[in-house]
């Protein structure tokens, strides 16, 4: 089947340019850089006049709750939403029930994919204090690389004792995947929820306590002992969700001392998620729980400072850290309410508006969400346009609307963003070379295919 996209500008690899995509099957067959619309005999021909060609988006970090936690979400909703957000690749994290902690709970994972995806999918093994020998047999052509919680949060895989980190970092490295750390000091955080909850005389404070409690020094901490580890045993090793400005000097300092990889990737990088810079602390007065996340949204100081540096060498991805949780989940305080928000439907959107605000060009955009992240994970195949690479493609409009409640996809029912105007839609969204997402409409029957890893 051939597919011709005309009319839109092109945004791949750091340019902007007038021209078409001929698609074959579920390859990119031809890019061609003009003005003027191919001829030949096409079965589907999609008109991108007044819009923007990315590549299809990657989501590294998402929680979409199966198996075990299907009330909120599940990976036929999510997907759904993914694909109405642009994004044609996640990487789903393991703490789930049963926690991918196993040969058998990843295996299942993969079945499910196959069966319920609508767009392409990997997993993330966890990392436990006692499952050396599960990490010793994973193969690095399915998997992403290691989620490691050196912090607990939501699903406690906690990693906490020296001995199992040392084995985690070694066999990461001699396996050659990324370690990608949930990085908070639980010995902090506990002490600064039981200062708070002494002070305030209750055992559930007011979540705008939540940044106090999961502090600035606790990201810290844990994001210093991990750049550690990582440069001693030669270690890949990804942030995840950086949150605050102090951090990036430990990730600069990392890169330079853990060195490089051939296709010019630090070993030490870290990943800034949309939630956090798009929030502060302050906006918990407005949305409360409902920007309740681990780490927590920081002062507004720090949200400036991920910016800022989006546009620099050492934040390399930018992704969601996706996790719907039911409104009634999100009732309470610092200590009750479930952390996490859904955020995939939006991200693209709200990393574009970002763009006309001036925070970094569209071409970083693109190269954040896109390239990076397809770079950083040796991903085959995917993350650029070019010529013999998977099809996976996603179209914008710039058009100014509103987020409502109604066009929430994801399964829990909201989002933080309702009431909040994007400047850029998803028009259309091209996975394996099969238009799945058309302004609006949605083919069911779709279904996303298992990445591979160089």
């Amino acid at each position: 089947m051939k597919t011709l996209i005309f009319g839109g500008t092109i945004v791949n690899e750091g340019r902007q340019f007038a021209g078409s995509l001929i698609l074959d099957n579920d390859r990119i067959a031809d890019i061609i850089e003009s003005t003027e619309t191919p001829r030949g005999n096409f079965d589907t021909i999609v008109d991108a006049t007044g819009c923007c060609v990315l590549p299809g988006v990657i989501d590294s970090h998402v929680h979409f709750r199966e198996p075990g936690l299907t009330h909120k979400a599940d990976i036929l909703s999510e997907s759904r939403a993914a694909a109405y957000g642009g994004v044609t690749t996640y990487f789903e994290m393991p703490n789930t029930k049963p926690q991918t902690t196993s040969a058998e709970a990843l295996e299942e994972k993969f079945l499910l994919a196959r069966e319920k995806s609508h767009v392409n999918y990997s997993f993330f093994p966890g990392a436990t204090n006692d499952n050396e020998e599960f990490l010793r047999q994973l193969d690095p052509h399915r998997v992403p690389g290691i989620k490691l919680f050196m912090g607990s949060s939501t699903g406690n895989m906690l990693v906490e004792k020296r001995e199992a980190l040392h084995r985690i970092f070694a066999i990461a490295a001699e396996k050659e995947l990324v370690v990608m750390a949930h990085c908070e000091d639980t010995t902090i955080i506990n002490e600064n929820m039981k200062s708070v909850c002494e002070r305030l005389k209750t055992d559930d404070p007011d979540v705008k306590y939540h940044p106090y409690i999961r502090s600035a020094e606790a990201c810290y901490e844990s994001t210093r002992l991990g750049v550690e580890m990582a440069i001693e045993h030669h270690t890949r090793f990804h942030v995840a969700h950086l949150t605050t400005e102090k951090e990036i000097g430990l990730i600069v300092e990392g890169a330079a001392l853990g060195g490089y990889r051939d296709n010019g990737m630090a070993n030490v990088t870290a990943e800034v998620c949309v939630p956090h810079l798009l929030f502060s602390m302050s906006d918990m007065d407005s949305l409360g729980a409902r920007i309740k996340c681990n780490p927590a949204v920081k002062s507004i100081l720090d949200r400036e400072a991920l910016r800022k540096e989006l546009n620099n060498l050492f934040v390399r991805t930018v992704s969601t850290d996706h996790a719907p949780h039911t409104l009634e989940e999100k009732q309470g305080g610092a200590a009750r309410a479930m952390s996490g928000m859904p955020m995939i439907q939006f991200s693209l959107p709200a990393m574009l508006s970002l763009a006309d605000e001036d925070v970094l060009p569209l071409t970083q955009v693109v190269q954040l969400m896109c390239h990076n992240q397809a770079r950083l994970f040796s991903l085959a195949e995917r993350g650029y346009l070019r010529q013999g690479y998977k099809a996976d493609i996603t179209i914008v409009k710039h058009e100014p609307w509103i987020v409502t409640k109604e066009a929430v996809q994801s399964k829990c029912g909201w989002s933080p963003l309702e009431g909040r105007e994007l400047k850029w839609r998803v028009a259309q969204t091209i996975c394996n070379g099969h238009l799945i997402y058309n302004n609006g409409e949605f083919d069911e029957a779709s279904r996303g295919e298992e990445v591979r890893f160089n």
